[in-house]
């Protein structure tokens, strides 16, 4: 039983309650019958007047929602007309009350969508016009009566669109030519004198229309400019390319190019002549200079290939460096060569500095080990000693930590680039390896030698002593062999195998002393990739 049918039977039960109760107060009272009829009466005409004048207010809610209904309904297939949509159904059964909501929305909603509608299609046609007034272009022809479609509309946004982007490129056409031809103007010196020439000159951008004759008319215009400018232009930009060149070769320096720096546009008659004595003067001094432009350049070579480990004959590969002849042509080759290091350089930039760091640490390690053998270290008393002993322990833990890093790099590098990278013909990887292992046995015959001179002097005093050392020999923490993992290649005085030669000249006197023994200060000058 739904609940207003429950409802209804309370109400008839608390209906019958009150009756009897009315009953039970008339007896107390002492009413008689006939007044209880009359009261009962009343009663009822109260009741019955109530409910008819309910049902008489449901009854033209009822009346109302129907007259909505149908008013909506019509309404609604207006709008869906209008908007080229479905016209609308109410989906399974429904209440009168559910229909005329539901009605109600679907006419707000078309109400409000044809409403967007038309909006967007006043905006839509005001943009048109004033884009079209501006790119003299006609109007987009378009019903402003009806509502117009979804499809219509986005037709329109798209048109719009486009003529954004035409005024866009046009407007960007404009300002380029309309600035190409002021500088023309200024340079040949010439005034405005037609009011196509004023209005493109003179008048405000935003005032231009862009039409395509305006815009052909623009360019024919600058090309004439630039056929009369690249006339007075022609003579005199060869003069300044003369005298850039000449610039860069004698390597003038700013403050003394900026003297000369107010003739280095324009193209009149003052700035020519002016032009042609600069290019004399600097022809003179080339002459005068040129083994000192070249002797220039060369340093600069040098430190590059100093910067990239060049081997002797990487470097004896540039004959040009030799040469005494110095022509434009001996300049030329010095000048590409120059340009082709500083290239090369920057690309492996970061692996020279890697290998630079690396022969920086392994000198100050060998010189710590240096002092480290020398007995005279212990009569220090401002605690030097403790402090080398430190930095020389860091580095024992900090080198091969290097080596580590490198070998990665330089693995890395090989793969990219296909091809080993060397040191003097030899791989690093491989010369570092042989460093140790040149340390190692310089280390073993120092205390080899050590040892015998100790044995010799003991046996001469009492031959019946026993060795000191009783044959054990200890091993240095740092004798061993770096973490790359490569097969070490054993070079030494002893083996009869040279060591990777030095750069240039006097590579003999950076050389360091090591117990006797030679070790190369410059340990992998002569790097090649």
């Amino acid at each position: 039983m739904r609940r207003s049918e429950v409802l209804a039977e309370e109400s008839i039960v608390c209906l019958q309650k009150a009756l009897n109760h009315l009953r039970e107060i008339w007896e107390l009272i002492g009413i008689p019958e006939d007044q209880r009829l009359q009261r009962t009466e009343v009663v009822k005409k109260h009741i019955k007047d109530l409910l008819d004048m309910m049902i008489a207010e449901e009854e033209s809610l009822k009346e109302r929602l129907i007259k909505s209904i149908a008013v909506c309904q019509k309404e609604l297939n207006t709008l869906c007309s209008e908007l080229n949509v479905e016209p609308f159904h109410e989906e399974g059964e429904t209440t009168i009350l559910q229909l005329e909501k539901d009605l109600r929305t679907q006419v707000e909603l078309r109400r409000k969508q044809k409403k967007e509608r038309k909006q967007e299609l006043k905006i839509l046609q005001e943009q048109d016009q004033e884009l079209c007034e501006i790119l003299c272009m006609p109007h987009y022809e378009i019903d402003s009566t009806s509502v117009p479609s979804l499809e219509e509309l986005n037709q329109f946004r798209q048109h719009v669109a486009t003529l954004r982007e035409t005024k866009a490129s046009r407007r960007e056409e404009f300002v380029n030519i309309k600035r190409q031809i002021i500088l023309c103007m200024e340079e040949l010196e010439h005034t405005p004198d037609t009011s196509f020439e004023r209005d493109v000159v003179c008048e405000d951008e935003e005032a231009f229309c862009l039409s395509l004759e305006n815009i052909a008319t623009l360019q024919k215009l600058l090309r004439q400019l630039e056929v009369r400018k690249s006339q007075n232009e022609a003579v005199c930009e060869g003069l300044r390319a003369q005298i850039r060149e000449l610039w860069d070769r004698l390597q003038i320096p700013a403050e003394e190019r900026e003297a000369v720096a107010t003739v280095m546009t324009g193209s009149k008659a003052k700035v020519r002549k002016a032009l042609q004595l600069e290019v004399d003067r600097l022809e003179e001094l080339k002459m005068q200079n040129m083994k000192k432009v070249i002797e220039a350049i060369r340093v600069e070579v040098a430190q590059y290939w100093d910067k990239c480990f060049y081997s002797q004959e990487q470097r004896q590969a540039f004959a040009a460096y030799y040469s005494e002849d110095y022509t434009e042509n001996l300049l030329q080759l010095h000048d590409a060569e120059i340009v082709r290091l500083r290239n090369y350089y920057e690309v492996h930039k970061e692996l020279f500095e890697g290998v630079q760091k690396w022969e920086e640490s392994w000198r100050l390690f060998l010189e710590f080990e240096r002092k480290a053998s020398d007995p005279s270290r212990f009569t220090n008393r401002g605690g030097n000693l403790l402090k080398e002993e430190k930095q020389r322990a860091k580095l024992q833990k900090t080198l091969p930590k290097l080596e580590e890093e490198l070998k990665a790099r330089i693995e890395m590098w090989e793969r990219e680039h296909s091809k080993a990278f060397v040191v003097n013909g030899q791989k690093f990887m491989e010369y570092v390896t042989e460093q140790w292992e040149m340390h190692r046995l310089e280390k073993e015959r120092a205390k080899q030698e050590r040892l015998n001179t100790t044995t010799m002097s003991n046996a001469t005093a009492n031959s019946s002593i026993r060795p000191v050392f009783s044959g054990t020999v200890y091993r240095s923490p740092v004798s061993r062999l770096p973490p790359s993992g490569s097969k070490p290649v054993i070079t030494s005085t002893c083996s009869g195998k040279k060591t990777p030669r030095a750069v240039k000249h006097g590579a003999n006197k950076e050389n360091l002393e090591l117990n006797g023994s030679i070790l190369s200060a410059r340990t992998f000058k002569g790097f090649q990739i």
